[in-house]
């Protein structure tokens, strides 16, 4: 049995197989994902409403992959000072690039894969750079 917390076995070999500067999107429930020849691979976890949330996702992602950077788009910045929303706010180790929504989705379509969380939250998505560990 793996010692992280991350257990989908896909998503694990996604990340195994991952090289510096690869990109890998967790994305809410809306987040369109691209089809047909070159388009990222799909990894869908969505089962209800909520389940799994991109929170608990990121987490048991973060416990494999090394991240380089992160992007999200500028729409889901949140109050009237645009903070990170809570579902990354205390989950990465440097703040995450934004680009507009329009630009976050074109950037999708060079991802490595390309997750699909049970999440409702509008642009709860966010884009992980692989870094490395050396």
């Amino acid at each position: 049995m793996k010692r992280t917390s991350l257990l989908h076995a896909e998503l694990s070999q996604v990340i195994a197989s991952m090289g510096h500067g690869d990109m890998l999107v967790l994305g809410d429930a809306g987040l369109p994902i691209p089809v047909g020849p070159g388009a990222p691979q799909r990894i869908d976890l969505a089962v209800c409403p909520g389940t799994p949330d991109l929170r608990t996702v990121l987490q048991a992602v973060l416990t494999e992959l090394q991240v380089e950077s992160s992007i999200i788009a500028t729409e889901a910045l949140v109050g009237d000072d645009r903070q990170l929303p809570a579902w990354c706010a205390d989950q990465l180790a440097t703040q995450p690039a934004t680009v507009n929504h329009a630009e976050f989705k074109k950037l999708c379509g060079q991802a490595r894969a390309m997750v699909r969380t049970g999440e409702c939250t509008p642009y709860a998505n966010i884009i992980l750079v692989a870094g490395v560990a050396f």
